[in-house]
């Protein structure tokens, strides 16, 4: 486009160019997808062909796991509350005392949860660490932590907070923020089925470590969260159908 202006005589013509986009100035949120809660099955799958394209290698676990399970539990008091049972001891172990705890305070609740002894708890077959935890998460819901809301929460800052709760650490948070919360780009490199089961289908000569394991993991972000259903059903299978996810 032509732009003309005459001053004092003189006739000025100005040649005006189109405005071309610039794509390095686009936002970041523009550019980037935003990632959403694994909520159903269709996530999953959807999730599954993203990491098929990722790293190839996982087609041929993906088809000696089967169906990957989606596992959602409720982001409350009684979701964490199985989660922290599940620390530190064998999966079956672990649904059997949570079958117990159930049983005894109903509801599962936070409040509901004062109502009973330290001696009480432990008769359900929890351990004196994980009763001091419970009382721990139950006090900080009386203060204000509301779980379901933590669940909507970015996942480094649910992360955090999470973890300034005596007695949760990184895997408990992790469990969570996967099953609870539906976060898809979360990998517990803690879980020790993980390690082995990592190790034992990529033909690992090592189990790795947690740190090991994240830098492993890396590549299968931002399906993080579908990179473990898959390998802890593919552990599974090798387990001749033994539970090995923590919920």
């Amino acid at each position: 486009m032509k732009v003309v202006s005459r001053v004092d005589g003189l006739e000025l013509v100005v040649q005006v160019l189109p405005t071309i986009p610039c794509l390095s100035c686009k936002s970041a949120e523009a550019i980037t997808p935003i990632m959403k809660p694994i909520a159903t099955s269709d996530d999953i799958e959807a999730g599954l062909r993203g990491l098929e394209t990722l790293d190839p290698r996982l087609s041929t676990i993906a088809l000696a796991a089967g169906e990957l399970p989606l596992r959602r539990r409720a982001a409350d008091f009684e979701g964490l509350a199985q989660i922290i049972t599940g620390q530190q001891v064998s999966v079956a172990s672990a649904a059997a005392i949570f079958a117990r705890l159930q049983t005894l305070v109903q509801p599962l609740t936070s409040d509901r949860l004062k109502a009973f002894s330290d001696e009480d708890l432990a008769g359900a077959g929890l351990s004196r660490p994980k009763i001091r935890t419970l009382r721990a998460v139950s006090l900080a819901c009386q203060s204000g932590l509301d779980l379901a809301q933590l669940a909507e929460a970015p996942a480094d800052e649910a992360h955090a907070q999470l973890c300034s709760i005596k007695g949760i650490g990184r895997w408990t948070a992790d469990i969570f923020l996967l099953f609870c919360a539906g976060h898809p780009d979360i990998f517990p490199s803690g879980d020790l089925a993980l390690q082995i089961a990592v190790r034992d289908a990529l033909e690992l000569q090592e189990k790795p470590d947690p740190k090991q394991l994240d830098e492993i993991a890396s590549a299968w972000s931002p399906h993080r969260g579908v990179a473990a259903r898959l390998f802890w059903a593919w552990y599974r299978v090798q387990k001749q159908g033994r539970e090995t996810m923590p919920v």
